[in-house]
């Protein structure tokens, strides 16, 4: 006697999706190459929610296209190569768009996500006051059947997301996601094998799209999934891609937005909200700001910003913070930097200092004194970092002393 209510239940569940689908104008893409096996089962659950589906056929060689045959009133693009999930995707969403929807949901044909986690996307979409989001579905990946070669590449591929934007996600391979067409048409990709799916998202978040985990199911039935991730292969793309990256976020995205941040806010507010208003510790600001001195003072020139925001990962501490006090050198101060830098060193090596610091910034032969110029450099940083650590800190308690003041009146 309970199984008709039920049943009507699931049907006013999935007739609310398919209106909000058409509300929202998502459609849902399933790249698939050479998954007959379970192709056919996707696309049927698929169909339940929409018929707004477009499978992009990825030169697949088995009975795919007589698969898909049967399914005339679905939308099938047929590549007439393989060449990889990843340019399947940017061609699906081409079509996407050029037939006027706006989000678009990926599931892959292997069989191992569920079409009855569609609802979570689009339920999760409905609620978002701004629809530029990027839904990426989180795998329990502490499940018994998980790979344990899935299960470390998904730690690996979230390390570096961490590092690229400063965002801490659960699941970042996950082919189960809901991307936002329009703030994603104007950004320019590269990719096209499974390395796309980690450009995506670090490029949607570079481009201020807020990129979330939600909880989906998965599977991993052997008998029937097949998948064509080759191990060393995709993963040596993957290195590579997060290679470039890692140097672009470093040496452009994060400089990028801390001007923006500051230009925002303005100087005093940045300081106040960003500098003293941090969470971080007085002691990590403090080692935060001698970081950011040493290397900004040492002969690095065309590094600093590299390996200033490296090591202020490495060793956790503020990159933001680091990175202002590293421009300790910037060009006003390139000369004054340069003649202290070779005062000392001539002193540290005992040598005669006999020229001005007039004949020391303008056509100035350092390579005759680079010996002097890189152990004073070197001696001026690391002094320089010890002293702004310890002013730093000082000056960070007596804030923190006033502040207390004013609140108890």
């Amino acid at each position: 006697m309970e199984q008709p209510n039920c049943n009507k239940t699931v049907s006013q569940s999935t007739t609310s999706t398919t209106k909000a689908m058409d509300q929202l104008k998502c459609c849902v893409i399933i790249p698939t190459y050479n998954n007959h096996k379970t192709l056919k089962k996707v696309v049927e659950g698929v169909l339940q929610y929409t018929q707004n589906v477009i499978v992009v056929n990825d030169g697949s060689t088995d009975t795919t296209s007589d698969i898909l045959a049967k399914f005339p009133d679905i939308h099938t693009l047929t590549l007439p190569n393989n060449i990889g999930k990843g340019y399947a995707l940017r061609k699906g969403f081409e079509l996407a768009l050029e037939q006027g929807f706006h989000f678009a949901i990926t599931i892959d044909s292997d069989g191992q996500h569920f079409p009855d986690d569609i609802p979570v996307f689009i339920n999760n979409l409905s609620k978002e006051k701004s629809k530029d989001v990027l839904y990426i579905g989180a795998r329990n990946m502490g499940q018994k059947d998980v790979p344990k070669k899935s299960s470390f590449g998904n730690k690996f591929s979230n390390f570096w997301f961490w590092v690229e934007t400063g965002i801490r996600l659960q699941d970042t391979q996950s082919g189960y996601r809901l991307y936002p067409l329009l703030a994603l048409k104007d950004i320019k990709f590269f990719t096209k094998k499974f390395e796309f799916e980690i450009e995506a998202i670090v490029k949607a978040a570079w481009n201020g799209i807020e990129v979330k985990n939600i909880p989906i199911k998965v599977t991993y039935d052997v008998t029937e999934r097949v998948s064509h991730f080759r191990p060393f292969t995709d993963f040596s793309r993957i290195s590579l891609l997060n290679t470039y990256l890692v140097i672009l976020t470093l040496l452009y995205i994060f400089p990028r937005d801390l001007i923006r941040k500051i230009k925002k806010k303005g100087v005093k507010r940045f300081f106040h909200e960003d500098f003293l208003g941090s969470n971080d510790s007085h002691e990590k600001k403090a080692l935060s700001i001698a970081l950011g001195v040493l290397i900004g003072l040492s002969p690095l020139w065309g590094f600093q910003t590299l390996t200033v925001i490296f090591l202020a990962v490495l060793f956790k501490l503020n990159k933001t913070i680091a990175f202002a006090f590293s421009n300790v050198s910037f060009p006003p101060f390139i000369p004054f930097v340069l003649f202290i830098s070779l005062k000392i060193g001539h002193w540290v090596l005992g040598t005669e200092f006999n020229f001005t610091f007039e004949e020391a910034g303008a056509n100035f032969e350092v390579i005759k004194h680079l010996k002097s110029y890189i152990i004073g450099s070197i001696t001026l940083s690391v002094i320089g970092a010890f002293a702004a650590g310890i002013c730093g800190y000082i000056i960070l308690n007596i804030f923190d002393r006033k502040n207390i003041a004013l609140k108890n009146g």
